[in-house]
């Protein structure tokens, strides 16, 4: 009998399993990891499991790990190697597999590494990622032998990707790859697209040497917004570390931030699918909600979270769904599933479709003054207790507010949350106001909160 395997306890996250390699992740873990993760699928019925990677210097040893601990449990796996996380939720609808396992550490530094997983169509999280501590802590494994070769799927994923542009309309785009796993597909995607494009940085290299795959810091898109201007580009397009996030510049080089990429988006989906119901998380900005209503769709604010995400979009049927940091999922002629080259695409099928460039669309917007996602240190024991006194003391009050996801409140100025971080220990807060007074009064009614429960307010605040 094998034995027991205790994970690093900061490892098993709410959406994936993450950690530090050599430190709190090793290959030990990977192994124990397939084994449990092959177990679960076996269990159900399941045999074939799809593995990828994305371009870590850790992530070729801990995948040939996490197969190994795949076959001992008696699962087949198809390696498709190395790539972007979504061309692994693409490879177990295209192989087809029972399930999908995907070597990244996303968006974090180059030490971090970890896995992302899918079963049965569905995305693995929550108490799904617990029970592979437990199956693990126990032993409880399966036995078997199963098998392993490798597939290419690239020429499938993109030439899926690419026809999502349907028209022959020609512009000139900027790629940002960040040296991610994006950079293994985006020639051949752009290589199908009329136009002009220029990649920076497509080389995978796990190190990260010309700025970190992060599209959300503005920091890292300066050479991005550069290029754009310097090329009198339409738009730029950034990438994070393992492709499942979207970053954008418009033709002026100024950051569209993730509610706003979504509204552009949301515009082109409600054109031809009518009263959808499109969901962003509790972070966007009421500009998306309200413009979701104004082009015929139905709003829907919803927890943050990828994984929770998708999960919602498949259950009522949603065409779109997008976050703050990025993740835009299609449902619409496509998975359901954050493909950023995809909502790329996507993107420039949308501009296709009108004489607005996106610096244009973007000004015309309305103007609100915010704060950015601020998050700030509150132990994990202590982060959600307090989202909890918070709410108390609003319902004790009579304040209007929403609690799909922490306490989003609204007043006649505009909003303010306060979330408690399902993957750090951390408190996630945000205003957003008509007016800089308006968002001085928000801020006032947040640290007040914030106080009674005995936290400091955050830089920012």
């Amino acid at each position: 009998m094998a034995a027991p395997h205790s994970f690093h306890p900061t490892s098993l996250r709410e959406y994936d399993v993450r950690g530090t390699y050599g430190i709190t992740l090793s290959e030990d873990d990977a192994r124990a990891l397939g084994r449990s993760f092959g177990t679960l699928v076996c269990r159900g019925g399941g045999r074939h499991v799809a593995v990828g990677r994305d371009g870590r210097l850790s992530s070729p040893s801990l995948s040939a790990a996490l197969i190994e601990g795949l076959n001992a449990a008696g699962c087949d796996v198809t390696d498709i190697g190395l790539g972007p996380t979504p061309m692994l939720y693409f490879a177990t609808y295209h192989l087809p597999a029972d399930a999908g396992i995907m070597v990244t550490g996303s968006h974090n530094p180059p030490d971090m590494n970890g896995f992302k997983m899918m079963l049965s169509g569905k995305p693995f999280f929550g108490d799904d990622i617990q029970s592979l501590g437990r199956l693990a802590e126990a032993a409880d494994w399966e036995s078997g032998s199963g098998s392993a070769t490798t597939a290419d799927i690239v020429e499938a994923y993109v030439t899926k990707v690419a026809e999502a542009y349907r028209s022959d309309r020609q512009f000139s785009v900027v790629w940002d790859c960040g040296n991610g796993a994006a950079g293994a597909v985006i020639d051949e995607i752009v290589r199908r697209l009329p136009g002009r494009h220029v990649v920076l940085y497509g080389e995978v290299d796990g190190t990260f040497p010309n700025h970190h795959p992060d599209p959300t810091v503005p920091a890292n898109l300066r050479q991005l917004a550069s290029t754009v201007r310097g090329t009198g580009a339409h738009l730029g397009i950034a990438f994070d570390g393992d492709g499942d996030r979207i970053g954008v510049v418009d033709g002026e080089g100024e950051m569209l931030f993730g509610d706003q990429i979504v509204l552009l988006l949301a515009r082109a989906v409600l054109a031809e699918r009518p009263g959808a119901t499109i969901i962003a998380d509790v972070k966007a900005s009421q500009v998306l909600f309200d413009g979701i209503a104004e082009a015929g769709g139905t709003p829907l604010m919803f927890r943050t979270g990828h994984s929770l995400i998708k999960a919602k979009m498949a259950e009522i049927g949603s065409p779109l769904a997008g976050e703050m940091s990025g993740h835009i999922f299609f449902a619409d002629r496509y998975y359901g599933f954050d493909d950023a080259p995809y909502a790329g695409v996507r993107l420039l099928d949308m501009l296709a479709g009108t004489d607005q460039t996106v610096a244009e669309m973007r000004k015309a917007m309305p103007q609100f003054v915010n704060t950015p996602e601020l998050r700030f240190d509150c132990d994990d024991t202590r982060k959600f207790d307090v989202v909890t006194e918070i709410v108390g003391r609003l319902r004790a009050d009579g304040v209007e507010f929403s609690d799909v996801d922490g306490a989003r409140v609204m007043t006649d100025d505009g909003w303010w949350l306060i979330r408690a971080s399902n993957t750090q220990p951390v408190l996630v807060a945000r205003c957003e106001a008509r007016t800089d007074d308006g968002l001085r009064r928000l801020k006032d009614l947040l640290v007040d909160q914030l106080q009674k429960s005995g936290i400091d307010a955050p830089e920012g605040l």
